[in-house]
C-alpha cells in the first residue's frame, strides 16, 4: 500500500546525519541519487570554511526553508587557501568537519542538511599539489574593482579566491538557490555581481548577520578572543549602533560617520582599518549629500584578529530632518 508523507515531511526519510563526500565523485553520486528520488525537488547551497556555530545554522535554515522537506540542502566545508594572503591565519584557522557533521545533525528538521561537501585541498586545486609546486589554478575569476578598495585594499587577491571557489562549488553542487550571509557584505556584493556578471543561473540569497546577545556579531574567528580581547572588539558593535542612531536622529553621511568613528577612535584596544559609509550596491563612498540607503562598513583588529562587522542605514532628505536631532524619536535600542 502506498502512504503519502504528512504536510512537511520528506517523502524519503532522512538519515539522522547528513552524507558527507569528499570527492567530486561522492558528492556528484550524493547529488544525482537525490535528484532521481525527488524529481523536480531545488536544491541550496551554503558555502562554509567550517568552524560551524549558530550564525551557519541560521545559513542553513533558510536554505531548507527555500526548497522544503523535499529539497535538497547541501552544505560545504572548506577552508580555501586562494583566498588567504601571506601571513594571514590559513595554517591555524579551526577545522574540525566531524564536529560541523553533528552540530548540524543536532540541530532539528528546520536546520536538516542532506550533504557535507567536505573536500581536501588538493581534490579542489589538483594543481596546488607538492608535485606542481603550489602554483594553484592557472584559470581564475578576478573580482575587478571590488577585489580592489576595502577589504581588496587591506588583503590583496582575496576577493579573486573566493569568487574563484564560489564559481567552481557553483559548478559541482548545481544549485537553485546560494544562501551567504549579510555579515560578509563586500563579498556578498561580489558574489553578487559574479552571478550577474557571469550569467550564473543561481538565486543568491542573504541573511541578516547573527548577533550575539552582547551585540558582538558571529564569527567563527571570535574563537581567535581572549575574554578581555572580546570586550574590547563590542566596540565595532557599538560603533555601528552609534552611526545607525545617528542616522535615525537625522544626520547626514558626514554626521553618520563621525558618530561611528568617534567610538572606535575611542576604544582601547582596537587597531582600526576602516570605517566608511558606502553605497550598498557599489561600495563606493556615499557623498556627504547624498540621501537613501546606505553601508556603514567597519574593519579592525583585536589583538592578532582582524574583525569586520556592518550595519545598513537610511540618510533622510534634508526637508525631513528636524532642525535639532534631539526633536527627533531615539533609535529603537538592540544591536546593530
Amino acid at each position: 500500500m502506498t502512504t503519502t508523507p504528512a504536510p512537511g515531511v520528506p517523502s524519503t526519510p532522512r538519515p539522522d546525519a547528513p552524507r558527507v563526500a569528499t570527492t567530486r565523485a561522492d558528492l556528484r553520486a550524493a547529488l544525482d541519487g537525490w535528484a532521481a528520488a525527488h524529481p523536480g525537488a531545488r536544491r541550496a547551497v551554503v558555502m562554509t570554511m567550517g568552524a560551524l556555530h549558530a550564525g551557519h545554522l541560521e545559513l542553513v535554515r533558510r536554505a531548507r526553508a527555500e526548497v522544503g522537506p523535499d529539497g535538497q540542502v547541501v552544505v560545504t566545508d572548506f577552508v580555501n587557501p586562494l583566498q588567504f594572503g601571506p601571513g594571514e591565519d590559513f595554517e591555524r584557522y579551526p577545522r574540525d568537519v566531524a564536529a560541523d557533521v553533528a552540530l548540524l545533525a543536532a540541530a532539528g528538521d528546520d536546520v536538516a542538511v542532506d550533504v557535507v561537501f567536505a573536500p581536501a585541498v588538493e581534490e579542489l586545486y589538483p594543481d596546488l599539489g607538492p608535485a606542481e609546486g603550489g602554483a594553484g589554478p592557472i584559470v581564475r575569476v578576478t573580482a575587478g574593482r571590488i577585489g580592489t578598495v576595502l577589504e581588496g585594499a587591506s588583503r590583496p587577491g582575496h576577493f579573486d579566491g573566493v569568487l574563484t571557489v564560489v564559481l567552481k562549488l557553483l559548478h559541482l553542487v548545481r544549485p537553485d538557490v546560494a544562501v551567504f550571509g549579510a555579515k560578509d557584505a563586500q563579498q556578498l556584493l561580489a558574489v553578487r555581481r559574479l552571478v550577474a556578471d557571469l550569467d550564473v543561473d543561481v538565486e543568491i540569497l542573504a541573511v541578516p548577520t547573527v548577533r550575539e546577545a552582547d551585540g558582538i556579531a558571529r564569527s567563527s574567528r571570535n574563537a581567535y578572543l581572549s575574554p578581555a580581547e572580546r570586550d574590547e572588539a563590542l566596540a565595532l558593535s557599538r560603533a555601528l549602533r552609534a552611526g545607525r542612531d545617528a542616522a535615525d536622529a537625522g544626520a547626514d553621511a558626514p554626521g553618520v560617520l563621525a558618530a561611528a568613528r568617534g567610538i572606535l577612535d575611542a576604544a582601547e584596544g582596537v587597531d582600526l582599518d576602516y570605517v566608511v559609509l558606502v553605497d550598498p550596491a557599489t561600495v563606493e563612498d556615499l557623498a556627504p549629500g547624498a540621501v537613501g540607503p546606505g553601508l556603514l562598513l567597519v574593519a579592525a583588529r583585536v589583538g592578532t584578529t582582524r574583525l569586520i562587522d556592518n550595519a545598513a542605514v537610511e540618510i533622510a532628505p534634508p526637508a525631513t530632518r528636524a532642525a535639532d536631532p534631539a526633536d527627533r524619536a531615539p533609535a529603537p535600542g538592540g544591536t546593530a
